[in-house]
């Protein structure tokens, strides 16, 4: 490793991300209402270790001791999400203030740390509620969101000035509307098409409402990002690296800068028309301070005509000589570069990496755990990302994913991404050797 904290000046921002879901448990703690993930994670064998997030880390109840962790680390910016169903149980109506007196309690925790709050307003936990009247696909959804962020915004922008509107649009609509892989488990075009146009929607509205009642709000919007390459330069590859790209990279940052939908090179794309409504193309745009880029992995893209829609078979890339992580996905550090510099050409203030980490199979030995293969990812990722800002790209920050191993979607508790290995059975925590690497390495001058 070459390079120091000081090499990414005194304006850089450090911090570690979590979401709702993955760690707070109190499942119907207090009020709460149900998620689509807490119905989701009961549905068959949806979750491949037959886990839940009923408890996940029992963040709920244990956040003082986790964020006290944050500190130790010498990590100043802590990013988390909101549960909707915990502030509005019934994703509308009447606000369950037992909620809204959990995230109080934890910001003004946070803030007594010496720990800059960073709220992200949606990160994939739907309100059952809604989900039973369309959720996403459901035009009224923007309207709901707006409510939504109306009240967060009242609630919580006295003291939090960074916010984060959605995380990872793609994620919630293509894995969860599309292919069912994801909660609510749907499939199919017509399901997946009108989440994204609402989806869409709702990054802009929600921007706008945090601009109006946030006196000098720091907005953004997270969206997951990954380098594509053609399988080779046969033209038929190219151009299912370009749909392949419209779908990961393109189809959610686009319409927000005002370019519209990118149907020039994924036509499939043209049936969106149907669910735009007059104006929807002046709605969708926003002015946002920051765009959160998140990666975690390169694609490689060859052309298949037998696959729907996409016309392409996507798998991350895989090189003899590279190590992989625990999802088989490649460590390839220039592939944050190179999206990054994609990136570039947009007229977008600032980028924040919002999102970046790796998941591997540790083992705690004699109380410690030497995670070295996500040491070696971190550092050659974070040294990218210096490349990148050297290069005169602005870059203002970075955010570990995670801070804690959690409940991991899909994978359940099988997936560990943290940089504090947890127990789940006990609840205790341990420190890896990629987050004492962090502590150390941000305490350099």
């Amino acid at each position: 490793m070459n390079y120091t904290k000081a090499d990414f000046g005194p304006d850089f921002d450090w911090g570690v991300a979590v979401s709702s879901y993955q760690i707070e448990g109190a499942h119907d703690a207090d009020g709460k209402g149900q998620s689509i993930w807490d119905r989701f994670s009961h549905q068959g064998k949806r979750i491949e270790d037959g886990s839940d997030g009923k408890i996940a880390c029992d963040f709920y109840n244990r956040y003082k001791q986790d964020i006290d962790i944050i500190k130790d680390l010498n990590l100043k910016h802590f990013r988390f999400s909101i549960s909707w169903p915990r502030i509005l149980p019934e994703g509308t109506g009447e606000v369950n203030e037992a909620g809204v007196d959990f995230y109080n309690r934890m910001i003004d925790y946070c803030l007594e740390c010496g720990i800059t709050p960073w709220l992200t307003v949606y990160h994939w936990d739907l309100p059952l509620a809604l989900e039973k009247k369309g959720g996403w696909t459901n035009r009224s959804i923007v309207y709901y969101f707006k409510e939504y962020v109306d009240v967060c915004t009242k609630r919580f922008g006295d003291r939090v000035t960074n916010w984060i509107v959605m995380n990872e649009p793609f994620s919630f609509t293509a894995l969860g509307y599309l292919f069912g892989y994801y909660a609510p488990g749907k499939f199919g075009v017509n399901n997946f098409l009108p989440s994204v146009h609402h989806a869409n929607l709702c990054q802009a509205e929600g921007g706008r409402i945090i601009r109006r009642n946030v006196p000098n709000a720091n907005i953004g919007t997270a969206i997951s990002c990954s380098h594509v390459k053609p399988a080779s330069n046969q033209p038929k590859h190219i151009a299912a690296a370009k749909r392949v790209d419209v779908m990961f990279n393109r189809l959610y940052i686009e319409p927000i800068l005002g370019m519209g939908y990118p149907v020039v090179d994924f036509p499939f794309l043209e049936r969106i028309e149907k669910y735009i409504h007059p104006y929807d193309e002046e709605l969708m745009k926003f002015d946002f301070d920051f765009i959160g880029l998140q990666n975690y992995y390169s694609l490689v893209a060859y052309n298949n005509p037998v696959v729907p829609y996409l016309k392409a078979f996507v798998k991350p890339f895989k090189k003899l000589n590279r190590p992989l992580t625990a999802n088989g996905w490649e460590v390839y550090p220039e592939g944050i570069y190179h999206i990054l510099k994609q990136y570039e050409k947009y007229p977008i203030k600032k980028i924040i990496v919002t999102e970046n980490g790796a998941a591997f199979h540790d083992k705690v030995i004699d109380g410690r755990v030497h995670d070295t293969g996500r040491l070696n990812y971190l550092q050659t990722y974070i040294e990218q990302v210096l490349r990148a800002k050297n290069e005169g790209m602005n870059i203002g920050g970075y955010f570990v994913w995670t801070l804690m191993d959690n409940f991991e979607w899909k994978a359940g508790f099988k997936s560990r991404f943290g940089i504090v290995h947890v127990n789940f059975l006990t609840q205790k925590r341990i420190i890896k050797d990629s987050g004492l690497w962090i502590k150390e390495f941000l305490k350099m001058v």
